[in-house]
């Protein structure tokens, strides 16, 4: 606690959820986006996934979403509560923490936040508690014979009770009860005193069990329970029920001794200025109680699992050689029909194939994946009661209450959770699934930014697939589809790699897989594309080298020493764009005899490769070619031309003059620009110490400017070395992309 929010060391309690932070801990980043709820319903889902498809036993588990009344205006916090009732989700259980206020103000000022909410729950078919009065309202509410005090309740505004905790008693008394006579003679034996400190339901220890052991035990529906509570708690005058609450970050003398005396805490005036911490005696009643329930619930902290305690052996790339042949002449194929082989070669490994979990949003037939419904079928817990429209067809729509596809609809959100859900599985439910999310690449991370950096932060395994990735297909959404890859970007979490052909997807896989095995903060993306092209034979693909986290395809292919007259140019396509720029050449070097090579680039992987290797090259000048990545080292004597479908932004990113890619640019011809702030997670701490560790400080900018200045032969490299001396800067701490 003394280190709290001090998070840059690594000694601080983190102040949010972040699995990154503390990874022996927290599980899952939810904190108020409403990405918490969301997740949280698919979660639930999953375990019944699991227990239905006879790979764990999870009938007695239960997810808990703890969250806010002012949260419930995310759209994703209640966007997928349909699905939880419609599947008969028991073992997932909402509590809403109804204080009616936000940080700006009150939720529902003029209305009433707890009925608007009993009715979305009920009416899509959840079980609703509500949890509002305290035990000291029961004898007023016995004595309301003719509904004088529940009429006055029921018209009071959230706005209204809000006031009234922010006031003292004779404040409530006048305004609440003095509405009518007969509410005002009920407390007219009860001291202003009495009547401030009746409680709302959520600060009732006794009502807070009740409505809790209620809900674990109720079956059928899940479960949502709406508590009335008061923000700021406890503070008294210093934020109780007042709009400034949240910010409220110091208390006055006078607010920490009104703090103590009300919750009894025994602390003496002459220690309060130092504001101690209290700890009971071992012998007391309430240090036996807790130790007496941590060592029933297994220990004193919740521990999150790192790995599971299975494994498996992954299958050797030859038992993908169907896919890696050639096609056969004139035969043509996609590369997303390539991964459908892929993945029906891998669905039959004894072992690994009933942990692939297929997820779909809607487009199996777009992708060529329909067989997959007769194969494997889909989910349903209902299983299927109606005849399907196909049912005569090989590949009708199957629905299985066994079945192993996710099919989420129109519902990328939906699909990413269900994502996060098999890609922790490992973490969560001690068992190792292996999780393909496809989806429409115009749908990709424009639509679930937030739940992939949440991926990011817990550690996801898995593989994603944007489909029908490139801009020639399907024109009318190439504007849209053309960005997929420029969005993933900022993520710093998945590998993006654009298979150019068929080839190269198992490939990647089985590196991925062999990464992701070890790896724990990685996801695997990949583009697939449905232009028909016949395939080459298998090509091998090197080893992605010794860098952690470099798992680009970076090789050079059909390169000759140069043409008649020693000139030489290399083309670097990208995506499907191979297969003109494969043309390209054979014209070129036809026509006007000059050598022409075809360099493959993946830009995402090459671009963070660049960015990665440029900040190590600061920090070690001496050290040659750290600054630029191999593949484009190789064409750095040739000209390049870049071709491909992917948004001209990260073609752009290798060559702009502030690229780690060049000493000059189009923009800045005479010195190198250069960028300090790299994507990275977030965390708190002094302002001094987040800029030290994102390696922005003063320190930082002066090394990077002499680091500049010597590539460009205007000071020896070693000012460089004699400056990161003299600023302490250690040159081996671990990138703050990686940290």
């Amino acid at each position: 606690m003394l280190n709290f929010r001090q998070e840059v060391g690594g000694k601080g309690l983190s102040s949010y959820p972040h699995p990154k932070l503390m990874p022996a801990f927290w599980q899952f980043p939810t904190v108020s986006m409403g990405l918490g709820p969301l997740m949280a319903i698919y979660q639930a889902r999953f375990l019944k996934y699991l227990h239905a498809r006879g790979i764990a036993d999870t009938s007695k588990r239960k997810v808990w979403v703890f969250c806010g009344d002012g949260e419930m205006d995310e759209p994703e916090s209640l966007g997928a509560i349909g699905l939880a009732a419609r599947e008969k989700l028991d073992n997932l259980i909402f509590v809403v923490n109804c204080n009616l206020q936000r940080l700006d103000g009150p939720v529902r000022g003029n209305g009433k936040i707890i009925q608007e909410l009993e009715g979305e729950f009920r009416g899509s078919g959840w079980n609703v508690i509500k949890l509002i009065w305290g035990s000291n309202w029961d004898p007023l509410l016995a004595r309301d014979k003719d509904g004088a005090l529940r009429k006055i309740m029921m018209d009071t505004l959230d706005g209204d009770y809000q006031a009234f905790k922010a006031n003292e008693g004779a404040f409530v008394r006048k305004h609440f009860f003095g509405r009518d006579p007969r509410t005002l003679e009920m407390v007219a034996k009860m001291s202003d005193s009495d009547v401030w400190n009746l409680r709302r339901g959520g600060h009732d220890a006794q009502k807070v069990y009740a409505a809790f052991h209620r809900a674990t035990n109720h079956t059928g529906q899940p479960t949502v329970l709406l508590v009335k509570t008061v923000k700021g708690w406890g503070m008294g005058s210093a934020g109780e029920g007042k709009n400034t609450a949240h910010q409220t970050k110091k208390l006055t003398d006078d607010d920490i001794k009104f703090f103590r005396d009300r919750f009894n805490i025994p602390v003496a005036d002459s220690d309060l200025p130092s504001l101690p911490f209290y700890k009971p005696a071992d012998d007391t009643p309430e240090m036996k109680y807790l130790h007496e329930r941590r060592a029933a619930l297994g220990g004193y902290l919740p521990k999150r699992r790192a790995k599971a305690d299975e494994q498996f052996t992954v299958p050797s790339i030859e038992t993908f050689q169907p896919v890696l042949d050639a096609t056969v002449e004139g035969r043509e194929i996609s590369t997303t029909q390539a991964f459908v082989r892929f993945l029906t070669i891998l669905l039959r490994d004894k072992a690994l194939g009933p942990r692939v979990v297929p997820i779909l949003v809607d487009e199996a037939r777009t992708f060529g994946m329909e067989g997959l419904f007769r194969q494997i079928g889909i989910y349903n817990p209902a299983g299927q009661n109606y005849t399907p429209v196909d049912k005569d067809q090989v590949m009708y729509y199957r629905e299985d209450k066994a079945g192993q596809v996710l099919q989420e609809g129109i519902n990328e959100p939906g699909g990413m959770s269900s994502w996060i859900a098999a890609a922790t599985s490992y973490s969560t439910n001690n068992r190792i699934m292996v999780p393909f999310y496809v989806y429409y690449s115009m749908f990709g991370f424009q639509r679930i930014g937030d739940l992939a950096w949440a991926a990011g932060d817990m550690q996801a395994r898995g593989f994603l697939l944007g489909g029908t990735s490139g801009r020639r297909h399907l024109g009318a959404h190439h504007a849209e589809r053309r960005r997929a890859a420029a969005r993933r970007r900022p993520q710093p979490h998945p590998g993006q790699h654009d298979p150019e052909l068929h080839q190269l997807r198992p490939e990647l896989r089985a590196r991925g897989r062999r990464d992701l095995a070890p790896r724990l903060e990685a996801h695997g993306g990949e583009a697939g594309q449905r232009l028909l092209l016949p395939h080459a034979a298998q090509r091998e693909l090197p080893d992605a080298g010794p860098q952690a986290g470099d798992r680009r395809p970076d090789h050079q292919r059909h390169v000759p020493a140069g043409g008649k007259h020693g000139q030489n140019a290399a083309r670097q396509p990208a995506g499907q764009r191979h297969d003109p720029a494969r043309e390209h050449r054979r014209q070129g070097a036809a026509r006007v005899r000059v050598g022409s090579g075809r360099q493959r680039l993946e830009l995402p992987e090459l671009q963070r490769a660049g960015a990665r290797r440029a900040g190590c090259g600061t920090l070690e000048p001496a050290a040659p070619n750290r600054g630029t990545p191999r593949a484009v080292r190789r064409a750095a004597t040739r000209k390049v031309r870049r071709r491909g479908d992917r948004v001209d932004r990260l073609h752009e990113e290798l060559r702009r003059a502030d690229s780690p890619f060049h000493a000059k640019g189009p923009h800045l011809p005479r010195a190198r620009h250069r960028r300090l702030r790299p994507q990275r997670l977030g965390r708190s701490d002094f302002r001094s110490k987040l800029r030290e560790h994102f390696e922005i400080n003063r320190h930082y900018i002066v090394v990077s400017a002499l680091k500049a200045l010597a590539d460009e032969g205007a000071l020896p490299v070693t000012k460089v070395a004699e400056a990161i001396a003299k600023y302490g800067i250690d040159a081996d701490k671990i990138n703050p992309l990686y940290a």
